[in-house]
């Protein structure tokens, strides 16, 4: 028995959702699997913190493969499919210790067994349980790619102020286009969120102003009612994070995005980081597919296409019938 959690795309209300502005959150089609019949070969800080809450009695073996960037082989490297070369090249920032806690938690609550016809696991208990246990290890943070995760689908989360974290099932604007891109770089999300914190208590008055800028961003891209809308509020969002990165020091928006944002504005479209930013993940988002000249941009700024569907299903045990990564 195979248990899979899909991974996440922030696309709107990163940092925002901190300080209680809804967050757009979509999961996608990049899964951790995880088998409870085997032992486990890692144990990430996330399943360590809900074994040690008592959520979790042990580790499992898991697969987050399917949540790395990929790359052409070496010479003599091992065959993929069709014959042709890649390997794993680098973990994306879609969500992965989030999935590999809840793969991991629906796997041992579903070994446990359940009466016939009823549900596998109880969502709302595995929710609440790796929330805890994520938070725990990462000395913080939203929650929303653990929502993601358990729930699937695009969801609209908006943090309480005792920190319980509401998710709802949220529609995007008909007919929006949301194309995905990764490069190399990375900044770790702890480091970004620590020069934000040491922003707000260096500069109080600024960073409650930039971060009030993203929120009515994020507030308008939840009640957006068409393409062109949803573009304008993202823009917005931008535009105060890549200020907010500059007071911080924090690199949310690199040179690269702030290239390719002309670029797509050009084509009435957004090109915007997910998540913390640092440049190792940002979204096209727009009312048509990106142009080949916006991706001859991307790849000559070193970012490359990454093909993934957004609305995934939550956790869910995976049919037999099927191939692992289908």
């Amino acid at each position: 028995m195979i248990v899979r959690a899909p991974g996440k795309l922030v696309l709107s209300g990163a940092y925002a959702v901190l300080e209680g502005a809804p967050a757009l959150v979509a999961a996608v089609d990049r899964y951790v699997l995880a088998d409870p019949e085997r032992p486990a070969e890692h144990e990430t800080e996330e399943v360590r913190a809900a074994i040690a809450a008592g959520a979790l009695d042990r580790a499992v073996w898991f697969d987050a493969s399917a949540l790395r960037a990929e790359q052409p082989a070496a010479a003599g490297g091992v065959g993929g499919e069709g014959g042709t070369e890649r390997r794993a090249s680098r973990k994306l920032g879609i969500g992965s210790s989030a999935a590999i806690l809840v793969a991991t938690l629906a796997a041992r609550a579903h070994r446990a067994g359940a009466p016939a016809g009823a549900p596998a696991w109880d969502a709302a208990r595995i929710f609440a349980d790796a929330l805890a246990a994520h938070r725990r290890a990462q000395g913080g943070g939203s929650g929303v790619d653990v929502a993601a995760s358990v729930y699937g689908g695009v969801l609209c989360c908006r943090l309480a102020p005792g920190g319980d974290l509401a998710a709802a099932p949220h529609a995007l604007p008909a007919g929006l286009v949301i194309e995905v891109f990764a490069s190399e770089s990375s900044a770790r999300t702890s480091a970004m969120l620590e020069r934000v914190r040491a922003l707000a208590a260096r500069e109080p008055e600024v960073h409650r102003a930039l971060l009030g800028a993203a929120a009515e961003g994020a507030s308008a891209a939840v009640v957006a009612a068409d393409v062109g809308a949803f573009v304008a509020a993202l823009d917005r969002q931008v535009d105060a994070l890549a200020a907010l990165g500059d007071r911080a020091g924090a690199p949310i928006v690199t040179p690269e995005l702030r290239r390719l944002r002309r670029v797509a504005a050009a084509e009435g479209a957004a090109f915007a980081p997910s998540g913390a930013g640092g440049g190792d993940v940002a979204l096209f988002v727009g009312g048509a597919p990106p142009s080949a000249a916006l991706l001859a941009a991307a790849r000559a700024s070193r970012l490359e296409r990454e093909v993934m569907s957004i609305g995934a299903p939550g956790v869910h045990v995976l049919d037999a019938a099927r191939p692992p990564h289908a």
